[in-house]
């Protein structure tokens, strides 16, 4: 008798083969998944190890230009040094780039400023602004050392200037400032843009005053940072963008409209600068905005209803009455909106000189304003 195959085990058998190639295809996929995952894990946590060295890049042909030949550094010395740069070193950034600290054996530390490089073709322009920037020494300007040449950035060297910027001092930090400190960084800061205006060769617009481009030594003694940068990248059409998005509150009016900086857009900046410190307020803080002023327009404010000296901050110890009146009145003409009003950097330091003195109350303004 022929036996017929038991039918009923086919089902059986098939769902058996069903559900373990299912298992292995699920197996398979999990494995997959997790060696994808492992390998991710792994790719990120050796590629963020080996890019800790790599966030400056001085590969392919970099060179260093010093301009101060007192630095007993090589340029061997120098380019092994940026290569351990990383992003734990950053300490700032702004419209210009990125600004790095950078600490030598020797103990010496520097500011480094990574600006990229979008157009190969301004080398000679740039390097030949560079050295004019390099030139130039004076106890309220921040001194460029030198920089690095490499084919994807330039990597300008700073002094290093440990107490910061006045942006974090003010806004920040919220250092207590009294009275004669702010004075004296006004003063500092006078000084530093009376002498880019006035006595250095070629002169010097700023173009970018603001509180973040004041830097302070370990005394609090002010020196003007970034002169001269905005005209550098100027020609790499990015200098106008910047300005207008990062520092609106500090334009003069008339540099808004035209695009055409000054002395007086400096002055009317620097104006702006000063009002900043005397209240601890930014340009275009909250409190103005909700009322549609600036830091300018409160000013107005206050002085149609004589209550400028409501401007102060109440945090500031030491306000004396006599200079308050003085600095409020060279305020009040830097920011007038007819820059033929406003006063020069040199007119300003002489008036800050006499603020400054015991009989600050006997000084006017307007005599000698011809400057």
């Amino acid at each position: 008798m022929s036996h017929l195959p038991d039918g009923s085990k086919g089902p059986e058998r098939n769902s058996a083969r069903f559900l373990i190639s299912a298992l292995a295809t699920v197996g398979a996929l999990l494995l997959v998944a997790l060696m994808c995952f492992w390998g991710c894990f792994l790719f990120k946590k050796f590629a963020k190890k080996d890019s800790q060295g790599l966030a400056i890049d001085v590969s392919g042909g970099a060179s260093i230009v010093m301009f101060h030949g007192d630095l007993p550094y090589s340029s061997k010395d120098i380019i092994k040094k940026l290569e351990m740069l990383n992003d734990e070193h950053i300490i700032g950034s702004g419209g210009f780039g990125t600004v790095y600290k950078l600490a030598m054996d020797d103990g010496n530390v520097f500011a480094l400023k990574r600006i990229i490089k979008t157009n190969v073709g301004l080398d000679r322009f740039f390097e030949g602004e560079l050295a004019i920037l390099g030139s130039i020494k004076h106890r309220y300007l921040v001194n460029l050392r030198g920089y690095c040449n490499s084919p994807a950035s330039k990597l300008l060297i700073y002094d290093f200037l440990p107490g910061g910027s006045l942006d974090e001092a003010l806004h920040v930090k919220s250092e207590n400032l009294d009275w004669d400190a702010r004075l004296n960084i006004i003063m500092g800061a006078a000084k530093g843009l009376a002498y880019l205006h006035d006595d250095c060769s070629p002169r010097i617009i700023h173009r970018d005053i603001k509180s973040s481009n004041i830097l302070l030594d370990g005394n609090l003694e002010a020196r003007v940072s970034d002169f001269g940068l905005a005209k550098l990248v100027d020609d790499e059409k990015s200098h106008i963008t910047t300005i207008v998005a990062g520092t609106f509150g500090y334009l003069a009016p008339e540099y808004m409209q035209s695009g055409r900086a000054t002395e007086k857009t400096d002055v009317y900046s620097f104006g702006v600068l000063v009002l900043e410190i005397m209240s601890g307020k930014r340009p275009t803080d909250a409190s103005f905005i909700e009322k549609g002023l600036n830091i300018v327009g409160w000013l107005n404010f206050l002085v149609v209803e004589n209550r400028q000296r409501e401007i102060i901050d109440p945090q500031c110890e030491g306000v004396r009455a006599e200079s308050l009146d003085a600095l409020l009145s060279v305020a009040i003409l830097c920011v007038s909106s007819n820059p033929e009003e406003r006063p020069t950097m040199h007119r300003v330091v002489q008036v800050l000189s006499e603020v400054m003195t015991p009989c600050a109350s006997d000084f006017d303004f307007y005599d000698s304003n011809s400057d």
